[in-house]
């Protein structure tokens, strides 16, 4: 009497045996999911991109005519030569000084005072005003690994200042983020690997939700296209067996109420139907007129 189960065991098996080594990849052969089901490792955003960081806008462009910084109230200069005014304009001055008009706008923005440049809001807006040159000298030259590092630990270190200006005074962090037009991204509570075993899994079951909706849906229509012709059937059973009843002189089960209500049913829904071909074939009529202009 144990041969039958050995022999069902051995069965379990092989066939156990044979699925996995069909799950196997072997030159020229592929999985069948990924006839149906295509999955692509999402881009990295690097830790400089204003996606990352949080900044909303990008650096101002300086006017190459504007005089450098503490030049634009020397009364030398007023009345100097246009070619003298022109060698202390950003135009003819390295980068480097149009970052600091900048920073020193972005500073006036939030300082409390003309002479203040060492409170949380200054540093907050010089850290900010660096961080946004630092991104447009990026877009130039990608490959600068030197400002790339410094640029991160800059963004790392407005973050940690904004998460404590965030938990002593509220109101002020949000005045800040008006004010420098950034958006705040606290580090994740949860850090959430991306796996491609995890992502198929999910992308699967949604593959198979899909087709089980889109198949009910399917059923949907062609029982809805039915539905007249049932209701006129049920109509027609109702009355026979109701007349079958009285003639019989059985207990009559089924009313007049009952007939009367599954015709009322009937006529709303012809006439829903009528209403929804009549549309239907406005549209259709108005979209032949367009085609034709």
């Amino acid at each position: 009497m144990l041969l039958p189960k050995v022999i069902n065991l051995i069965c379990v098996k092989n066939v156990a045996r044979r699925l996995l080594i069909s799950t196997r990849n072997y030159p020229g052969m592929k999985h069948e999911v990924y006839d149906y089901i295509q999955w692509v490792r999402p881009a990295k955003i690097p830790a400089t991109d204003p996606l990352k960081s949080g900044d909303l806008e990008k650096m101002k462009k300086i006017d190459g005519k504007t005089l450098l910084l503490n030049f634009e109230r020397s009364k030398l200069l007023e009345n100097a030569n246009e070619l003298v005014k022109r060698k202390f304009s950003v135009e003819l001055n390295p980068r480097k000084e149009a970052v600091r008009l900048y920073v020193d706008e972005m500073i006036k923005k939030v300082q409390r005072h003309d002479s203040d440049y060492g409170s949380m809001e200054a540093k907050l807006a010089k850290m900010t005003a660096v961080i946004r040159a630092g991104q447009v000298a990026l877009e130039e030259n990608p490959k600068n690994k030197k400002m790339k590092q410094q640029i991160k630990e800059l963004i790392e270190k407005r973050k940690k200042f904004l998460k404590f200006l965030r938990r002593y005074d509220y109101k002020r962090f949000e005045y800040m983020l008006e004010q420098l037009d950034i958006k705040y991204m606290p580090a994740p509570d949860h850090f959430h690997w991306i796996a491609r075993k995890e992502a198929m899994r999910s992308l699967t079951k949604r593959f198979c939700r899909n087709i089980k909706e889109n198949r009910l849906d399917t059923y949907k229509h062609i029982l809805q296209a039915q539905q007249l012709e049932f209701l006129e059937n049920k109509i027609k059973n109702l009355e026979f067996i109701r007349n079958e009843q009285v003639e019989c002189k059985v207990p009559v089960t089924i009313t007049n109420e009952q007939i009367n209500k599954v015709k009322k049913q009937y006529e709303e829904l012809k006439h829903q139907r009528e209403e929804e071909d009549e549309v239907r074939r406005k549209n259709e009529v108005r979209d032949d007129y367009e085609i034709k202009l």
